[in-house]
């Protein structure tokens, strides 16, 4: 009947779009007032130095040309509305290239190997959490903590540079330069994916702990339930639900790549070019780059509510709700 109020799915779904929407503006907003704020700017117009090789008639006709003479909110106005018809506009780091051209070339780069270290990092850390949980304080759980600590306490760019001094320059086993080369990949998913890993393990442990504890595994397990239908039927479920909660920015953080990583490994990707971006004012690719970070986590929260659902029907919304 057209009198009956909306399912509460499609409000929830209606409410978090408008949510969404009013994030990425406010997203957009404050990135565009930061980047015009910093010191600074593009074409090296605002350092005295290139002020003193560069005429002032050049220097204003660059400002008209780039519209960067306007004030900001004239400016943010403008951008918005090319953004609102697809155009992003021209990089100013990568001359005679688009904003879109150019994640259009190095997004491809970056995402599979994203992908692929997340995808390691989320296979390799529930197993050994729930592992780690199941035998405390045997070696699985010395293991998967010492992985863990590991991960948090090891910044990235020093793991990267070891792993090319030992596994590239020392033994030989992977190569060093020329990506696309068979094999070239494996030194930087491993090294994306350590420092996720030991957030998913600790996460992934504490979780299963605290179902092991509870009192329907402890009634199973007093029914002479085996331990592996206990932990495969009971605790498997519980235990994918931190993982999850990870899920969502790990993915965004990992498919829009890593600044050290691809510099270490001399990888052509999104990372290393909105780091480029940032120190040449190039404007149009940092909003992309926000844009594009921000939207992946958004909708990647979105995909997690919904496993959350699938995995744990008490979080599912009704029409009573």
């Amino acid at each position: 009947m057209s009198g009956q109020p909306p399912h509460p799915t499609w409000q929830h779904g209606l409410n978090r779009l408008g949510q969404s929407l009013l994030t990425l503006l406010l997203l957009s907003v404050l990135t565009f007032a930061v980047a015009h704020a910093t010191p600074g700017g593009p074409f090296g117009l605002d350092d005295p130095d290139q002020a003193a090789r560069v005429p002032l008639e050049m220097r204003q006709r660059y400002r008209q040309l780039y519209g960067l003479d306007q004030p900001i909110a004239v400016q943010y106005l403008r951008w918005l509305g090319r953004v609102l018809q697809g155009d992003f506009g021209m990089s100013y780091t990568y001359r005679n290239e688009t904003v879109q051209q150019v994640l259009a070339r190095t997004l491809p780069v970056s995402a599979p190997i994203g992908l692929a270290a997340a995808v390691l990092a989320l296979g390799a850390g529930v197993p050994l959490g729930i592992a780690a949980a199941a035998r405390r304080g045997a070696w699985p759980d010395q293991m998967a903590r010492l992985l863990a600590v590991a991960g948090s306490a090891i910044p990235i760019y020093v793991l990267a540079t070891l792993c090319v001094v030992i596994f590239a320059v020392r033994l030989h086993w992977l190569p060093l330069t020329g990506w696309g080369a068979p094999g070239r990949a494996i030194l930087p998913i491993c090294v994306l994916a350590l420092g996720p890993l030991g957030a998913v393990i600790r996460f992934t442990r504490a979780e299963t702990l605290e179902v092991l504890a509870a009192d329907y595994i402890r009634t199973a397990r007093a029914k002479g339930l085996p331990s592996q239908h206990v932990l495969g039927r009971h605790v498997l479920r519980n235990a994918l639900l931190p993982a999850l909660t990870l899920a969502g920015p790990l993915l965004a953080h990992l498919l829009t790549g890593s600044f050290f990583v691809e510099t270490i490994f001399n990888i052509p990707g999104v990372g290393a070019a909105f780091v480029y971006a940032a120190a040449d004012r190039d404007y149009p690719l940092i909003m992309a780059g926000a844009l594009l970070a921000g939207g992946l986590v958004i909708l990647l929260n979105l995909l997690v509510d919904v496993a959350y659902g699938l995995l744990d029907p008490r979080l599912r919304l009704t029409p009573t709700d």
